[in-house]
This record gives structure tokens, C-alpha cells and sequence, in this order.
């Protein structure tokens, strides 16, 4: 399991999410609302997020504080969602009672994800139905809305929601995982249903043409897909293109499945220059043939996936520490950790006495929980006696 790339990946899902705006229209002009006909959750097509030369609506904001509002918080962070002249402030905080929500409940609701109160209560009964789909009761429901208020009241595309929600309910995704893609990772519930369906045709036609079987090819698609949903924001060209590159790297078809699996499906978040870029590098730090790079980049798929800015970072990190190329060359595992990290563990290990310079750089290894039961090892073993105090000696008249 590639933990460096699980780390790194946080930042690209918040790009991705950034990136995503279309998903949610309630946050756009007049001017942009036509454009698409699934739509039915976001009915109010007037408001905008223009602050200037515009007066709070009295009515709004003496209903929000009959509810315990935070709504200075409002006006800091989201004043324009006060500045509207239609709000269901009441009518938002009935239908979440009735779900089960406390008033504590519904004011930390309406503080988090102020445009709540802009959705009219058709609006958000439908998008109660739709999750109710995949919800097993409304307790569980209005636990998810008090964790993840945006990921339901701001997401538009209604009938595309229902749609993928369907198709990932027959390929055979568990209810529970379709729950955390709704919160976590929405916007792949915008897209048409046949835009996903496509992706999914590519990476089914990918894995059993690199000799992958058709017994197994279900649990991998749904592995993949339940580690990272983002693979579905790619377009099937992309996925091909980027297979395409790695086996013109002379990667055979099953190491390319093996990097697919590491990797977790964020190599198609990348593109064929910048995973070109980073081999090159790695292949000019490390000296090695095309083969000893391959075998590098199976060993360690950080190499591939970091851009080179970052492996030019990380790598002088660990040379400012007194760490050779030929040790970081036999354990580039190392790499998949920030900077930052390795110094907190290095200093660590050198208060009991470890050389990381001298010594593997296998202790610095593994998740925070690897390095401390290594860490601990290291630390018993500094610690036990030369010789065992209760053990009878051997004496001589």
C-alpha cells in the first residue's frame, strides 16, 4: 500500500473539488442557470453571491437567531446568502427536525452551510428521497447532513444524482461506500450517468487486456473504485493515454496491474509528461539503467506519481541529513514521507543513539504506526541488560 501517495492524494482531491464548481450551480449568476436541464434540486435561479449595494434580508436574519444561529459567523464567512430575499429559514429547520435533528443540531447545520435555507422544502425532500436510497433510516441520514451539510444541500443535478446512484447500487457497490462518495466526493454524482458508465468500460476493457481474468475483474473495479472515486472525473481518453505510456515504458501488462493497484487509480490523475518528467529525474539522481529504474519505480510508485519538485525536495531533505544517494537508492520507500517527517523521526532515532547515516534506512519507514513499533524495538533493545540480574551464576569453589 502506497501511504505516501495517500497522503500527497489529499491535495488533489481538494484541487478536484475546487475544480468542480459546476456541480454546485446554487453558487453561480442568473446568466449560467439555463445551461443544464437536470437541475430540479436548484430551482432558484435569482440569487447571487454580488454583496455590493445590497441590504440583509430583516426577516432572515430574525428567524436565524430565533434558532440559535451563529450568524455573525454568516455574515463573515457567507454574508451574500443574508442578502437574499427568498430564504425557507423555518421551513429548512422543520423538515431537519423532523428528521431528528436537536436545535444545537440545526443551528451548527445552518452555520456550516448557510445557503441551506436558500433550498425550498420541495427541493430539499427531493434530495431527502434521493439519499434515503442508500441510507438505511433517517438516523443515519441526518447524521451524515450534521457531518457533510454541503455535500446535501449544495450539490445540484438531481436527476443525474439518481441516476449514478442506481448504476453504482448494480455494479455491486455497497450501500455504505455510495454514502461516503455522496459526502466525501459529490461531484462524481453530477456527471451523466453514461459518462461514468464509459470510464468504468475502460478500466473493465484495460484490466483484462493486461491479463487480468474475468473471476476477479468485479472486486478490482470495486476495490479501486472504493479507494478512490476521483478515477471517475477522468475522461476514458486520459485513462488510455496514461495505460498507454507505462507499457511504451516497457512496464510488462502485470506490472502495469501491479502499479494500477499501489497507486490506487491516482496514476490517472497524472499525465504521460509529467510521469516522464519524474522518471527522468529519478533516473539521473539514481544513476541506473532504464531496467534498475523500472525495478526502482515497482519497488517505490512514489517516483512516479510526485512530481519533480517534490522528489527534489524530499531528496535534499534527506541529503541535508547526512543520507547517501546509494542509501536512499536501496530503500527509496523513503521518499513517499514528507520532509518534515523524516527530520521528526531521525532526531527520534538519534536520541537513542541510532546513525541513520550509517545504519537501514528501513526504521524511517511505514505509517506512524510502523515507525513507532519499530521505534520501540529500537528503544527495548537499548534498554535490556547486558546480562540477567535473577539468573544464578556459574561459580566456582
Amino acid at each position: 500500500m502506497l501511504r505516501g501517495v495517500a497522503r500527497g492524494a489529499r491535495d488533489t482531491f481538494t484541487l478536484l473539488l475546487v475544480r468542480s464548481q459546476y456541480c454546485n450551480p446554487g453558487l453561480k449568476v442568473l446568466s449560467s442557470r439555463t445551461e443544464a436541464p437536470n437541475r430540479s434540486f436548484l430551482t432558484h435561479s435569482t440569487y447571487t453571491t454580488d454583496t455590493k449595494s445590497r441590504e440583509e434580508n430583516k426577516k432572515t436574519i430574525e428567524s436565524l437567531y430565533r434558532l440559535s444561529v451563529d450568524v455573525k459567523k454568516i455574515r463573515r464567512l457567507k454574508e451574500w446568502v443574508l442578502l437574499q430575499e427568498v430564504a425557507y429559514v423555518q421551513e429548512v429547520a422543520g423538515i431537519l427536525q423532523e428528521m431528528g435533528a436537536d436545535e444545537p443540531a440545526v443551528a451548527n447545520i445552518l452555520e456550516r452551510c448557510p445557503e441551506a435555507i436558500l433550498r425550498s422544502p420541495a427541493e430539499i425532500n427531493a434530495q431527502r428521497a434521493l439519499w434515503q436510497l442508500v441510507c438505511q433510516n433517517e438516523k443515519q441520514l441526518i447524521k451524515l447532513i450534521e457531518q457533510f451539510p454541503e455535500s446535501f444541500f449544495t450539490t445540484g443535478y438531481h436527476e443525474n444524482q439518481k441516476a449514478n446512484i442506481l448504476f453504482f447500487q448494480e455494479l455491486g457497490l455497497k450501500n455504505n461506500i455510495i454514502t461516503r462518495f455522496l459526502t466525501s466526493a459529490p461531484n462524481i454524482f453530477c456527471s451523466p450517468v453514461e459518462k461514468n458508465k464509459k470510464v468504468i468500460e475502460t478500466l473493465q476493457r484495460n484490466y483484462l487486456s493486461l491479463g487480468g481474468s474475468d473471476a476477479n475483474m468485479k472486486v478490482w473495479i470495486l476495490k479501486l473504485l472504493s479507494q478512490n472515486p476521483f478515477i471517475l472525473l477522468n475522461t476514458s481518453t486520459a485513462i488510455q493515454e496514461n495505460l498507454e505510456f507505462l507499457q511504451k515504458s516497457d512496464f510488462s501488462d502485470q506490472e502495469v496491474l501491479q502499479l494500477l493497484s499501489k497507486l490506487k487509480g491516482f496514476i490517472f490523475q497524472l499525465t504521460p509528461t509529467t510521469m516522464q518528467k519524474s522518471m527522468l529525474f529519478s533516473k539521473n539522481v539514481f544513476k541506473c539503467s532504464d531496467q534498475e529504474l523500472k525495478e526502482l519505480v515497482l519497488k517505490c510508485p512514489a517516483l512516479l506519481y510526485y512530481s519533480v519538485p517534490i522528489l527534489e525536495e524530499r531528496l535534499g531533505g534527506l541529503l541535508k541529513e547526512g543520507i547517501s544517494i546509494a542509501q536512499i537508492r536501496e530503500t527509496p520507500m523513503v521518499l513517499e514521507l514528507t520532509t518534515q517527517i523524516v527530520q521528526y523521526r531521525i532526531k527520534k532515532l538519534s536520541a537513542l543513539g541510532y546513525n541513520v547515516k550509517s545504519g537501514s534506512l528501513e526504521s524511517l519507514n511505514g505509517t506512524k504506526k510502523d515507525f513507532e513499533v519499530n521505534y520501540g524495538k529500537i528503544q527495548s533493545k537499548k534498554e535490556r541488560p547486558m546480562f540477567n540480574p535473577v539468573a544464578p551464576l556459574n561459580t566456582q569453589d
